[in-house]
């Protein structure tokens, strides 16, 4: 693939961390744009160190909604195409505050847009997620599913998808859009992992009660259709996730069209499965407290993952328990403890 430079945006973040981990062990430059209202700088250092394959991830502080900052990094730098993550990813947080969700997710992208067509820039990778779809009509979803989301959050990602469509007619820019399922685990060499504040994903959420004087995790709901009484989630792990925007690279880079994709593994794991699976993995007892159900949650959400794998070439290689491993090892890290998980 003959690219210079990617442009990641967010790509201090959680996914986007891994996504620079995989452009560098693929031998790309990464230039990475993050305002650090969520992305961490620690990870920034390590990614700015990460000397992969010969390679390095340069950093460019500034904010989507600050056209200045996104042409300073167009302008001094040979980018080929964008890998876009950054935005605001909190569902209950857009229900309170949707105003954030529009500027972030949608304005910001507005903006990064206009600079890139400014910029002769025509390929970029979208981080979506499959809140798009809403509540499932039925499982496991295909990119055909209704598009009906329930909150802002996912309101703001599916107008993005559709400002992209509309980007790609009138100038050009093709796009992918990567629709993620459960994201899940960490980078195997510790480089980076998940670290959100509040946490709200099970498996972080549930090693940390772990970690937190086993305190006790909550189990939302037991009494739902499924094998054992709670949620079915669809967990991809974040390195797969990751390998997935390569691939999108090099398909849009050998004049794929535009595109949309769903991310996941297309089985799903109970609450319940999950909560076992980090008991295997960390030799420990975990306590669990089962409460009411939180409104809006579906009974299942899988993916179908058919078209990724057909058209990208996309195989999800690692297991529920590769992720709960590296994510234990990862947050026991991240505390300066010693792991013999």
């Amino acid at each position: 693939m003959a690219m210079s430079e990617i442009l990641v945006t967010g790509g201090c973040g959680y996914i986007g961390s891994h996504c620079v981990l995989c452009l560098l062990d693929g031998g790309f430059d990464a230039v990475i744009l993050d305002d650090f209202s969520t992305g961490r700088r620690s990870v920034g250092e390590t990614l700015a160190s990460a000397d992969s394959k010969g390679r390095l991830a340069e950093i460019a502080e500034g904010s989507l909604l600050d056209p200045e900052s996104i042409d300073r990094v167009f302008e001094n730098r040979r980018i080929d195409a964008v890998i876009h993550l950054a935005g605001s990813s909190q569902v209950a947080e857009s229900v309170s505050d949707p105003g954030k969700y529009y500027r972030n997710n949608v304005a910001g992208t507005v903006n990064l847009l206009e600079s890139m067509r400014n910029h002769g820039i025509g390929r970029i990778v979208f981080s979506s997620s499959a809140a798009v779809y809403g509540e499932p009509k039925y499982v496991p979803i295909d990119e055909n599913h209704p598009l009906e989301p329930m909150n802002p959050y996912g309101k703001s990602k599916l107008m993005v998808e559709r400002i992209l469509e509309d980007y790609g007619r009138a100038y050009g820019i093709r796009s992918v859009c990567l629709r993620y399922f459960n994201a899940a685990g960490a980078d195997p060499e510790g480089r980076s992992g998940e670290c959100h504040e509040p946490e709200t994903h099970l498996i972080p959420s549930i090693i940390r009660s772990l970690l937190d004087g086993n305190r006790g995790f909550s189990i939302f709901g037991a009494d739902y259709g499924t094998r054992d009484g709670t949620c079915v989630r669809d967990y991809v792990d974040v390195g797969d996730l990751a390998e997935a925007h390569l691939l999108a690279l090099r398909y849009l880079e050998e004049n794929g069209k535009s595109d949309r994709f769903n991310l996941g593994t297309s089985s799903g794991s109970t609450v319940r499965e999950v909560l076992a699976a980090c008991e295997r993995i960390t030799g420990k007892k975990i306590r669990a407290e089962i409460r009411d159900r939180r409104p809006g949650d579906p009974a299942a959400l899988i993916a179908d993952n058919r078209k990724a794998k057909e058209i990208l070439g996309w195989e999800p290689k690692r297991t529920l328990e590769d992720s709960v491993r590296t994510a234990y090892a990862w947050e026991m890290r991240r505390r300066g403890l010693t792991s013999s998980p």
